[in-house]
């Protein structure tokens, strides 16, 4: 039995003001070829397959597509919600869809939807776990106390009544700990580990006994406490942070034997349709056409020029087309870094923060007309009357 694990699509998402829509449409493309080439007899996807809980008709269709060419070409597809997706919006047909083999978990009902899929060694039953909190998962057993993620996956693998002398493959989008370690964090992930009570996180032995835990929720490809218990990663990277710029992207081949023989895992390299880049540099260096390379790809820009560069965005696309983000660091910048702000304002007037404000970043006073825009923006804004 192979298969490939997905997760984190966000299909939808737009980085920085840009859709990646199109960029996901060609990695799905991109995934449909390597479970044809590797023959993968199915797609497993664990969570998050939408960026918002509303996805737009556009990123619908993009879905819609990739399940219909996976059917097409005869792979099955296993796919849960992450806490992104809303449950009754991913689910909706999926009683139907199951005809065409496309098995969805959507909401927690208080037992797992279970698939089989079979070869020459007999089942392989997959557990669709969803996304859950304590609370929904303590809603269907009240006879147990939950207080913990961690409590709330142990009764819902419990409560499915798993064989174990079969194999198990238990597909799960959670925060979970590596033995006790925190994962490693991309950046485009929308929590941050510090800001999640212990009680948020799941430990990896919950999903001890099962040949394959595929994990959704982290962007980094990573083992979350052995090689069988593993996040896939986002397929794409979806922020300018410098952790996910440059991160290889893969998606992992699992491998199923007869109960009892060693599971194998080859992680396929993913080739998007851009990269996103980070360049940095005086902007006469990165303009220099003996200094360009893949022009179209995703680019943020840092420059270091002293002093603002007139209509710098601008002249960056008229050489990189698909530029994101665009800052500069520079003396001005950095010793602005090192400002306290807290005592900033002290008791000086608008006027004179702005000039200070001004000078740090561009060596020089405003002149009447940027007096007139900051004093109506501050007006705006109510900082001034």
């Amino acid at each position: 039995m192979k298969f490939l694990h997905l997760a984190d699509l966000h299909i939808g998402k737009v980085v920085n003001e840009i859709s990646m829509l199109e960029d996901q449409r060609f990695i799905l493309g991109q995934i449909l070829d390597l479970a044809e080439e590797h023959e993968a007899d199915a797609l497993v996807i664990a969570g998050d397959v939408y960026d918002k809980a509303i996805p737009t008709e556009e990123a619908v269709r993009v879905l819609s597509d990739f399940l219909t060419e996976a059917a097409r070409r005869g792979r099955k597809v296993l796919m849960i919600s992450g806490n992104h997706d809303s449950e009754e919006r991913l689910a909706f047909g999926s009683g139907l869809f199951e005809a065409g083999g496309v098995y969805i978990g959507g909401r927690y009902v208080g037992t797992l939807k279970k698939a089989v899929l079979n070869d020459e060694y007999g089942p392989v039953n997959f557990y669709l776990l969803p996304f859950v909190k304590a609370s929904m998962v303590r809603y269907y057993h009240q006879d147990k106390e939950i207080k913990s993620y961690g409590e709330a996956v142990q009764t819902a693998i419990e409560a499915a009544g798993v064989n174990w002398e079969e194999r198990n493959v238990i597909i799960s989008h959670q925060f979970v700990l590596g033995r006790g370690n925190m994962p490693e964090m991309a950046g485009s992930e929308k929590f941050h580990p510090e800001d999640m009570g212990t009680v948020e996180r799941v430990g990896s032995e919950v999903y001890d006994g099962f040949e394959y835990a595929a994990l959704g929720h982290i962007h980094t490809p990573q083992e979350a406490g052995g090689p069988q218990v593993r996040y896939a990663g986002s397929p794409l990277a979806y922020s300018l942070s410098a952790k996910e710029i440059g991160q290889v992207k893969t998606v992992p081949l699992v491998t199923l034997g007869e109960k009892g023989a060693e599971v194998q895992i080859e992680l396929l390299p993913l080739t998007p349709r851009r990269q996103i880049r980070h360049i940095k540099g005086p902007i006469a260096c990165l303009l220099d056409e003996e200094n360009v390379t893949d022009p179209d790809d995703y680019i943020y820009a840092t420059l270091t020029d002293e002093t603002p560069v007139p209509g710098a965005i601008d002249r960056l696309r008229a050489v990189y087309p698909n530029v994101m983000k665009m800052d500069y660091c520079n003396s001005h910048t950095r010793a602005l870094q090192e400002t306290d702000l807290g005592n900033l304002a002290g008791d000086r007037s608008f006027d004179e923060l702005m000039t200070e404000f001004y000078g740090q970043i561009v060596g020089g006073s405003p002149n009447e007309e940027e007096w007139d825009i900051l004093r109506a923006a501050a007006k705006e804004a109510g900082v001034i009357l």
